[in-house]
Formats: structure tokens, C-alpha cells, sequence
């Protein structure tokens, strides 16, 4: 997936990708260069979260 298209995605969003993304890796069903390949992705999509989580945080931050 995109990174411009992570932008277009909700935080649980993101949670679902990040967790098919996982479910694959560790099924042993995909072969090493796939395998790299979904834990790249998966890396993208965890960043996308964390920046996401982050800025929802800094938004209740403030309202305090």
C-alpha cells in the first residue's frame, strides 16, 4: 500500500492493515521476498498509526 494512501485511512484502519499485515508474516505461508516485502509495508502502516496516535494525544493534550 501507498504511503499516500496510509493518509486516507483511520486510525483503525490502519489497526486492521497492521494486523492482516501480521497475520500473514506469521502464517509461514509466504516466501522470503514477499515476506520482506509485507514487513516493509507493515513498518509504513505502524509509522502511519503511531503519527496518527500522536496527533489525536496532542489534541486532547490541549483541551485539557
Amino acid at each position: 500500500m501507498a504511503a499516500e494512501d496510509l493518509g486516507a485511512l483511520t486510525f483503525e484502519e490502519l489497526l486492521e492493515r497492521l494486523e492482516a499485515l501480521t497475520a500473514q508474516l506469521s502464517s509461514g505461508e509466504v516466501g522470503i521476498e514477499r515476506a520482506a516485502d509485507l514487513y516493509e509495508e507493515a513498518g509504513g502502516v505502524y509509522e502511519a498509526a503511531r503519527q496518527r496516535l500522536e496527533a489525536v494525544q496532542a489534541r486532547i493534550a490541549a483541551l485539557q
